[in-house]
């Protein structure tokens, strides 16, 4: 039998990072606004009103204000799992495209965030 350990078992690459605010969605044609939870250089998970669930894979448009940065940048992604309750629906995002521009601020904004977690849990 061969054992894995627990952090082989996560398929994503990189830590998500606490992360709660609005951000612009586009889905199917029709905008609607969702609260993300976190977020990470490959993905982010939304918090919507109640809907009807999407089809995997389902392509989405993202309009994101980064807060470091105060610049919104335009990604393209795809949905990847979604949670459904009476009160809300849960849905994780992997990005598929953005400018390399838009990329370098989000990479700089997730690294600078881990930087200063880091730094609190060794206060």
């Amino acid at each position: 039998m061969i054992y894995y350990a627990p952090f082989l078992r996560n398929r994503r690459f990189d830590a998500r990072i606490p992360l709660e605010m609005y951000v612009s969605t586009y889905v199917m044609d029709r905008p609607q606004r969702a609260l993300t939870t976190d977020i990470s250089e490959s993905g982010l998970y939304l918090q919507a009103l109640p809907q009807h669930p999407y089809p995997p894979r389902t392509p989405i448009g993202l309009e994101i204000e980064l807060p470091v940065f105060g610049e919104t940048i335009w990604v393209a992604g795809e949905t990847c799992r979604d949670a459904h309750d009476d009160y809300s629906y849960g849905l994780g995002v992997r990005f598929t495209d953005m400018a390399r521009l838009h990329q370098r601020m989000l990479r700089a904004y997730c690294r600078g965030a881990r930087r200063r977690a880091a730094y609190r849990a060794l206060e």
